[in-house]
């Protein structure tokens, strides 16, 4: 029996051996993937629902792979229901990733974020289509699993949750073998497939491994290093109330700004992201993300708050960004200390404005002016080329702060306990 036979046999054992839900009406997560396709094959032979509702949700992934998610339903026999979510995703979603500075193990917080609104779409797109479960294509060794099912819950708690990937504890290759067998028409470039949205790409998720080469064919908008311009490019980009307004002084909406700028980026060699991430069952995995205006902008905003904050709200809020990435990334959108954060963070953001003019070389993202009309930086006062302040009055402020010090001493003198070094 040749390998292809086998991982079939394999496939269709497990299959059988697994419980399977009486269902009848199913909403499906399609994305024209390997596991949104097979879905689609494994609720007619498998489950043998009486109606299917592919429910494909467009998060700026672009009109190419939104063509070929049409072309590969068509296939299937299917026509699936489009919900545009692009303008949701950036004046909600998107403005609080950016306010928050959102990066987990250095990952732009984007699939963690898409994930959980597909989720809540999907369910309530069920609910109104009277479906009595819902199918998506997560396997069991990843984190959407948990994203999905906790929003899931959130909105239709009362539907089936399929999941059979990793219910029918599927490899990538047994799928692959399935979709033939049932003449499922997929093109899996990358194994592992890949997810963009707008704002970044997740590539081969799981399936990179440690000292695996990336081909520059990986990449959507990065031009490799070699390739990237030799002369540097300057743009203008600027910011009200901590959101990208405006790019080279033309005012556009956030998620028009940020498609441009992943392409002048990309172009420039910006947006590669090569990290150990720790996923929501705390297992490590090599992942590979693309996301050139993610970069730039989050560089820029981050620089910004420094000098628009407060030492002490920047400090407090480290803390705050940090908790508000692991949240969403663990499939917490919707949890009441989420809001919370948000609302803290929204009130940070009041006097984050200004405008950045960067210049953009070989992969490097460099600051060459800030114009911050808000900026909490005093040169008059701070500068040792000024004289606004009477440097005396510092004299007594540092007597005050030697105390504890001058304590300290005391305190080790008394008990003849340790040692200065």
């Amino acid at each position: 029996m040749d390998k292809k036979n086998i991982l079939i046999e394999s496939a269709l054992k497990k299959i059988n051996l697994a419980d399977k839900p009486n269902v009848k009406s199913v909403a499906i997560a399609y994305s024209g993937g390997v596991d949104s396709s097979l879905g689609i094959a494994l609720l007619n032979k498998i489950y043998k629902v009486e109606k299917i509702h592919a429910i494909t949700i467009d998060i700026g992934q672009g009109k190419e792979e939104l063509d070929q998610t049409i072309a590969t339903a068509k296939a299937l026999g299917i026509v699936p229901n489009i919900i545009d979510a692009k303008d949701q995703f950036s004046k909600h979603w998107l403005k609080l990733a950016i306010w928050s500075n959102s990066s987990y193990c250095g990952y732009p917080i984007s699939t963690s974020m898409t994930r959980q609104l597909i989720a809540k779409l999907i369910a309530k797109k069920a609910l109104e289509l009277s479906c009595d479960a819902i199918l998506e294509g997560s396997t069991g060794k990843g984190n959407d699993q948990y994203r999905m099912h906790n929003v899931f819950k959130m909105f239709a708690p009362e539907l089936e949750v399929l999941v059979p990937v990793r219910d029918f504890d599927l490899t990538r290759e047994e799928e692959i073998a399935l979709c033939h067998h049932w003449n499922v028409h997929v093109n899996e470039q990358i194994s592992g497939g890949d997810d963009k949205t707008m704002w970044a790409r997740s590539i081969a998720s799981g399936a990179i491994a440690m000292d695996q080469q990336l081909p520059d064919e990986i990449w959507m908008w990065k031009k490799c290093l070699q390739k990237a311009p030799d002369t540097p490019q300057n743009i203008q980009l600027s910011f009200l109330k901590g959101l990208p307004v405006s790019l080279n002084g033309k005012a556009l909406p956030l998620e028009v700004l940020i498609e441009k700028l992943n392409i002048i980026g990309g172009k420039h060699g910006i947006g590669a992201i090569d990290i150990c991430e720790d996923g929501i069952m705390n297992l490590k995995s090599r992942e590979i993300y693309e996301a050139p205006a993610a970069k730039i902008i989050l560089q820029l905003h981050k620089d910004l708050e420094q000098f628009c904050l407060t030492k002490e709200e920047l400090q407090f809020k480290i803390g705050i960004d940090s908790k508000w990435a692991y949240l969403v990334y663990h499939g917490m959108w919707y949890h009441p200390l989420k809001k919370a954060l948000d609302a803290f963070i929204q009130e940070t953001q009041n006097y984050v404005s200004g405008t950045y003019t960067i210049s953009l070389y070989k992969g490097n993202v460099e600051i060459v002016k800030r114009e911050i009309p808000a900026s909490l930086f005093s040169p008059t006062i701070r500068s040792i080329h000024g004289s606004h302040f009477n440097q005396q009055y510092c004299k007594g402020a540092a007597i005050i702060k030697g105390l504890e010090f001058e304590i300290l001493k005391n305190r080790e003198l008394k008990t003849q306990k340790g040692k200065l070094s």
